[in-house]
C-alpha cells in the first residue's frame, strides 16, 4: 500500500483492549485511558514505580523507605533499603513451572561440525526449559565462586549470542558480581578500550565464531585482550570452532566445561536496589567508550514494565530480537525471562529471509529487528507473510534508527494485517526505550504510538521550553530508575553530568530530535548533533533518508551538512548504489527533484557522491558526526575508532578530496 505519515494502519480490537496486560493494570488502578495512566506515571513518579514493584510481585525485600527518596537529576535515589537480585527474578519461573521453555537457540553454524553439548564446546541448536536453565546457572555460579568471583567483582565476556552467554550472565548476577560483554566481531583495540576501564577478574571468551558462512578464529584476539588486563585471575574458553581446542592463554586458563560444577544449589545474593548489575558502553566511535552502569532494581522494574505493558509479553510468548551481545538489545531481549517468556537466541548472519524463517520455525510471537532489516526486506521484495507461517506473530519491534512510514506500510502489506508494529527509540544509556508501542492505542504510519510509562519525555525548543507539534530536543524532566547509576571510574560524576545534563540543568538531554504530537504520539528525526540547518530551517536526517532510500536504485545513503557556527556550509549526499546501477544524470536529477518537492529547495544537496558503503557502528547506526568531522579536516584516525565500526574500510571515501 502507499502510505503517508499519519495514515491509520491498525487499531486494537475489543478483545485486545480488554485482555492486554496494561489494561488489567489500569482496571486495578481505576484508570480509564493510556493518557491518564502516563500522566500519573510521570507526576506521581514514586507512586507509579512502587505500584510496578507490587503489581509484578518483585522477588526481594521492598524495605520501608519511599520508592523515590530524592528526585533531582543527576542523583535520584530509588528504593532506599530495598534488596533484590535480577537473576532471582529472571529465574522465578524455574520454581513455578520448571518444564516451561526458557530458551530456543539457533545458529547458522549448526552444520554438524560444531561442538555439541557435553563435548566442552558451544552447543548446537537446542532448547532449554526454565528448570534446565536454572541448573546450568547453578553449575556456572559454583565455578565462578571457585575462581574467587564475588559481590562487586567484574566478569568480562567476549562471546556471541549463545546460551552460554546467558547462563554466565545469570550466574554472575546471582553472585552480585558485575557483567560486561562484547561481541566477538569487535577487534582487540575496541574490546581493550572497554574492558581495561572496568578491571575484570575473570574473562569468558570464545575461540571464534561463524558468520555469513565463514569461520573467524579469535584466539589471537583473546590473547591480546588477556595481555591488556592485568587484573585477570582466570580465563574461561568456550570452544565454538574447535571442540577439542585447549583453553586459551597462560596462567589460570580453563574450558567452559571445566567451569561447570555440580552439587551446589542455586542461590542468589541479595543486593541493594542500585547495586551494579552490568556495564554497557557507548559506541566508542568518537572517543573512549563510556562505561554505563545500571543497577539490579532499575533494570528489573523497567524491563517488567516495558516488556509486559508496552509489548504485552508474558508466559506463552516467544520473543526474538536480532542482536549481538555488544548491543543493549541483547540485555533487553534476555529481560524476556523476567516476564516468563521464551527468548530466542540466534547466532549468525541475517541474510535474506533468514530471520523471517527463524520466526516461523520457532513460533515467535514477538519479532524484533533493527529498522534497516525491515527496509532491506522491503527492497529485496520479500513477502514473508505469504512464504512463511507467521500465524503466531502478533507484534513486531523496530529500533536502531527511525522506521519510515513506508516501512510500516510494508510490514502490514507483506507480514500481517493484525500486528502491532512497535517502533522504539531509547538507548544504551537506559537499556530501554523512552518512546514506543502501546497495545491500547491506534497505530499510524511513521508515528511511535506513545511516550513510555514513567518516561516524562518532552521536546524542547531553542529556548529550552517544551513544545507540542514542533520538532525539538528530546529531554526527560523526571528521573527513571533505569538511568545509569554512574559511569565506571568517573570519580565525582563529571563525565556523567556532562553527557546528559550539560545543556539543561537538572534535565536529561538525550541528543535526538523529537516531535511530540497533540495525541501523545511521537516522531523521531535522528540525532540532534547531525542536524541539517539550511537557511535557518532545521531538519533531522531521518526525513532526508526516507526520500533518498525510497529509490530502488539506492541501497543506502548518508547526508552531511558541513556548516559551522551559524555559517552555512555544503550539503553533501553520499549514496551506495544498488547492484548494477550507475549514478546517471537522470537518477541524480530525480533524487534532487524528490528532495526539493518533499522537503524544501534548501535541502537539495550541493553534490551527490557515490561510495561503496555507508559507515556504520557495530550495532548498525550511521556515522554522520564522524564523517562531518572528517570533511572538516579531522584525520580519520581521530574522527572515528575503526574497531568500533562494522565497515571501517569505507571511511577513506569520505575525505574532503575524495
Amino acid at each position: 500500500m502507499s502510505v503517508a505519515e499519519g495514515d491509520l494502519l491498525w487499531e486494537p480490537s475489543e478483545e485486545v483492549r480488554r485482555t492486554a496486560r496494561v489494561a488489567r493494570f489500569m482496571r486495578e488502578r481505576g484508570i480509564d485511558s493510556y493518557d491518564e495512566l502516563w500522566r500519573w506515571s510521570v507526576t506521581d513518579v514514586g507512586g507509579f514505580w512502587d505500584a510496578i514493584w507490587s503489581y509484578f510481585g518483585v522477588l526481594g525485600d521492598r524495605g520501608d523507605g519511599p520508592a523515590l527518596e530524592r528526585s533531582e537529576m543527576p542523583g535520584a535515589r530509588w528504593f532506599p533499603g530495598a534488596t533484590l537480585n535480577h537473576a532471582r527474578n529472571a529465574l522465578r519461573r524455574a520454581e513455578e513451572d520448571p518444564g516451561a521453555t526458557a530458551v530456543i537457540f539457533r545458529t547458522e553454524a549448526d552444520d554438524g561440525d560444531q561442538a555439541g553439548e557435553g563435548s566442552g564446546g558451544a552447543s548446537r541448536s537446542r532448547t532449554l526449559t526454565y528448570g534446565e536453565l536454572a541448573a546450568e546457572v547453578a553449575e556456572v555460579r559454583a565455578g565462578l565462586r571457585a575462581l574467587g568471583v564475588g559481590r562487586g567483582d567484574r566478569v568480562a565476556a567476549y562471546v556471541p549470542n549463545i546460551p552460554e552467554a546467558l547462563v554466565a550472565f545469570l550466574a554472575t548476577a546471582s553472585l552480585g558480581a558485575v557483567w560486561s560483554s562484547c561481541s566477538p566481531d569487535f577487534g582487540a583495540p575496541s574490546v581493550i578500550d572497554r574492558f581495561t576501564q572496568i578491571e575484570p577478574k575473570v574473562l569468558i571468551a570464545v575461540d571464534g565464531y561463524a558468520y555469513n558462512g565463514k569461520r573467524f578464529d579469535r584466539s589471537s584476539v583473546v590473547r591480546d585482550i588477556q595481555a591488556s588486563l592485568p587484573t585477570l585471575t582466570a580465563t574461561v574458553t568456550i570452544p565454538c570452532l574447535d571442540p577439542d581446542a585447549p583453553a586459551i592463554g597462560e596462567g589460570r586458563a580453563l574450558r567452559y566445561a571445566d567451569l561447570r560444577r555440580d552439587g551446589e544449589p542455586l542461590a542468589f545474593e541479595a543486593v541493594p536496589f542500585d547495586h551494579p548489575l552490568w556495564i554497557l558502553y557507548s559506541s566508542g566511535t568518537t572517543g573512549l567508550p563510556k562505561p554505563i552502569v545500571h543497577g539490579h532494581g532499575g533494570i528489573v522494574l523497567e524491563h517488567l514494565k516495558a516488556l509486559s505493558f508496552h509489548q504485552d509479553l508474558g508466559p506463552g510468548d516467544v520473543f526474538l530480537w536480532y542482536t549481538t551481545t555488544g548491543w543493549m538489545m541483547w540485555n533487553y531481549l534476555i529481560g524476556g525471562l523476567l516476564v516468563g517468556a521464551t527468548v530466542v537466541l540466534y547466532d549468525g548472519a541475517p541474510n535474506g529471509d533468514t530471520l523471517w524463517r527463524l520466526a516461523a520455525e520457532t513460533g515467535v510471537t514477538y519479532f524484533g529487528v533493527g529498522a534497516p532489516y525491515v527496509l532491506a526486506s522491503m527492497k529485496a521484495g520479500l513477502d514473508p507473510g505469504r512464504t512463511h507461517d507467521l500465524s503466531r506473530l502478533r507484534g513486531i519491534g523496530s529500533t536502531g534508527s527511525p522506521l519510515p512510514p513506508e516501512g510500516f506500510g510494508w510490514l502490514y502489506d507483506h507480514v500481517g494485517r493484525d500486528l502491532l508494529v512497535g517502533s522504539f527509540s531509547g538507548g544504551t544509556d537506559v537499556a530501554t526505550g523512552f518512546v514506543g508501542p502501546c497495545p491500547l492505542l491506534p497505530l499510524r504510519a511513521g508515528v511511535i504510538q506513545c511516550r513510555g510509562l514513567g518516561a516524562k519525555v518532552e521536546a524542547y525548543d531553542e529556548k529550552g521550553e517544551p513544545v507540542i507539534g514542533e520538532v525539538g530536543e528530546l529531554v526527560l524532566t523526571e528521573p527513571m530508575p533505569s538511568m545509569p547509576i554512574y559511569f565506571w571510574n568517573d570519580e565525582g560524576g563529571e563525565r556523567y553530568r556532562d553527557s546528559y545534563f550539560g545543556v539543561y540543568e537538572g534535565v536529561w538531554r538525550h541528543g535526538d530530535w523529537i516531535k511530540v504530537l497533540p495525541d501523545g504520539g511521537c516522531v523521531i528525526y535522528g540525532r540532534s548533533d547531525s542536524t541539517l540547518n539550511r537557511g535557518g530551517v532545521r531538519m533531522g536526517t531521518a526525513d532526508f533518508y526516507r526520500v533518498v532510500e525510497g529509490f530502488d536504485e539506492i541501497a543506502d545513503s548518508l547526508v552531511v551538512d558541513t556548516g559551522q557556527l551559524g555559517a552555512e556550509g555544503r550539503l553533501l549526499l553520499y549514496v551506495q548504489l544498488a547492484e548494477g546501477v550507475d549514478l546517471s544524470d537522470d537518477l541524480a536529477g530525480r533524487i534532487r527533484a524528490a528532495l526539493r518537492s518533499t522537503l524544501s529547495p534548501r535541502h537539495v544537496p550541493d553534490e551527490i557522491r557515490v561510495v561503496p558503503g555507508v559507515p556504520r557502528t557495530l550495532s548498525g547506526k550511521k556515522l554522520e558526526v564522524p564523517v562531518r568531522k572528517i570533511l572538516l579536516g579531522t584525520p580519520i584516525d581521530k574522527a572515528a575508532n575503526p574497531d568500533a565500526m562494522a565497515n571501517p574500510e569505507v571511511l577513506r571515501h569520505f575525505t574532503p578530496d575524495s
